[in-house]
């Protein structure tokens, strides 16, 4: 039997010049295993400490790895790779969170839960513990959205001490070397159909004298970047869907003439430009959706979505040449007859109103065929199978 078979659980630290606090951590979590009666070890994931932390880390009885790639979560990702446990316990080595009280997160391992998150909301914030933008913007916001884009029931997304099985993880092949591997790890999680559970965990001002690694807005951002890039319908679909919709329906209202929304106020010829406009940007967002579904679905970062499979099943390259076909025609159509009216005076001076409503709809008609008949095309090379 090896190593890995032998030891349960492993709590593994990320380090970066934690010379201040790391010992107490060591001490906390070697505590917790010895009263707890697991067969574990603490493992310390050094991300280029210079301040004497290895050595500290060493003399307090933990195994200590070296990350070849700086980030947060580039040194969590290689020290799951060299973890010799069955679980994993995850936690910031600057003394904010407990580690001789892990009791909760082993319990729900053991149990089969695949990911045990903690609840800093529910478990209690210590006065200065999170500063005032993550508790009451930050936080909340980035879990709120990751609970509408991916419908996660957790309430707290960035909470930094989490338990989880090592194998299934690192089937994930998670790749966020930053901040947000912090997300990565729940939505990938999710998306995979791991179960996640959350466990109360109390947060605890951290004990060094330095300021925080974490940067509020720049690690913010990229949270909020991964959550947006794994979402497709969020990104893409849904806002174009909505200017599509009503981009559409104002051209169609007024390609007949004027409409008079008050008696002061009239929508004519500038607002049938606008909308179709708009409708062009609802036509690229919904192309865009569907190509990043595509290429998501086929790179294995998103797993299959039935619905969306099955209206593209609709949608062979074919039927959008076809409906590409009558979408040009038609504007050329139109773009003819405004041409031939110009030719009847001689190219001479006209009545713009109703030409320009023609006109502006039959060009948007042949530039939105175009538009399909590329996003058809690059949607068919993704599909494209090479050995």
């Amino acid at each position: 039997m090896n190593d890995v078979e032998k030891t349960e659980l492993t709590i593994l630290m990320p380090c970066l010049d934690e010379a201040e606090t790391l010992e107490i951590c060591i001490k906390k979590a070697l505590d917790f295993l010895k009263r707890y009666g697991v067969v574990g070890e603490v493992l310390i994931s050094d991300n280029g400490s210079t301040d004497g932390s290895i050595e500290i880390a060493q003399q307090a009885g933990a195994r200590v790895v070296h990350a070849p790639l700086k980030g947060y979560g580039a040194a969590l990702m290689h020290g799951i790779k060299e973890a010799k446990g069955t679980y994993i316990i995850m936690g910031d080595s600057d003394d904010s969170y407990d580690f001789s009280s892990l009791d909760n997160y082993v319990d729900e391992l053991r149990n089969g839960t695949d990911l045990v998150m903690g609840n800093r909301f529910k478990g209690g914030i210590k006065p200065g513990a999170m500063p005032f933008l993550h508790k009451y913007l930050g936080n909340p916001v980035l879990s709120f959205l990751g609970r509408l884009f991916f419908s996660i029931k957790v309430g707290d997304f960035h909470c930094g001490l989490r338990g989880f099985n090592r194998q299934l993880f690192l089937d994930l092949n998670l790749t966020t070397t930053g901040m947000e591997f912090a997300s990565e790890m729940v939505v990938r999680a999710s998306l995979a159909g791991y179960s996640i559970k959350e466990v109360p965990t109390v947060l605890s001002p951290d004990g060094r004298s330095r300021p925080p690694h974490l940067r509020t807005w720049r690690d913010g951002w990229r949270h909020l970047r991964f959550l947006l890039m794994f979402s497709p319908k969020w990104l893409f679909f849904y806002p174009a869907l909505f200017c599509f919709l009503v981009g559409a329906l104002l051209t169609f209202v007024l390609l007949p003439g004027p409409v008079a929304v008050t008696p002061t106020m009239t929508l004519d010829i500038h607002t049938i430009v606008i909308a179709c406009l708009t409708t062009l940007v609802g036509a690229q967002g919904l192309s865009f959706a569907i190509v990043a579904r595509r290429y998501s679905t086929l790179r294995g970062l998103l797993p299959p979505d039935k619905t969306f499979s099955y209206l593209l099943s609709f949608l062979s390259l074919e039927k959008v040449l076809i409906l590409t076909a009558l979408l040009l025609f038609s504007g050329l159509g139109g773009i003819l007859y405004c041409v031939s009216i110009w030719w009847n005076v001689g190219f001479g001076a006209l009545e713009y109103a109703s030409l320009t409503r023609i006109l502006t709809v039959s060009s948007t008609a042949v530039v939105l065929s175009l538009q399909l008949a590329f996003t058809g095309f690059l949607a068919a090379m993704l599909e494209v199978k090479f050995r």
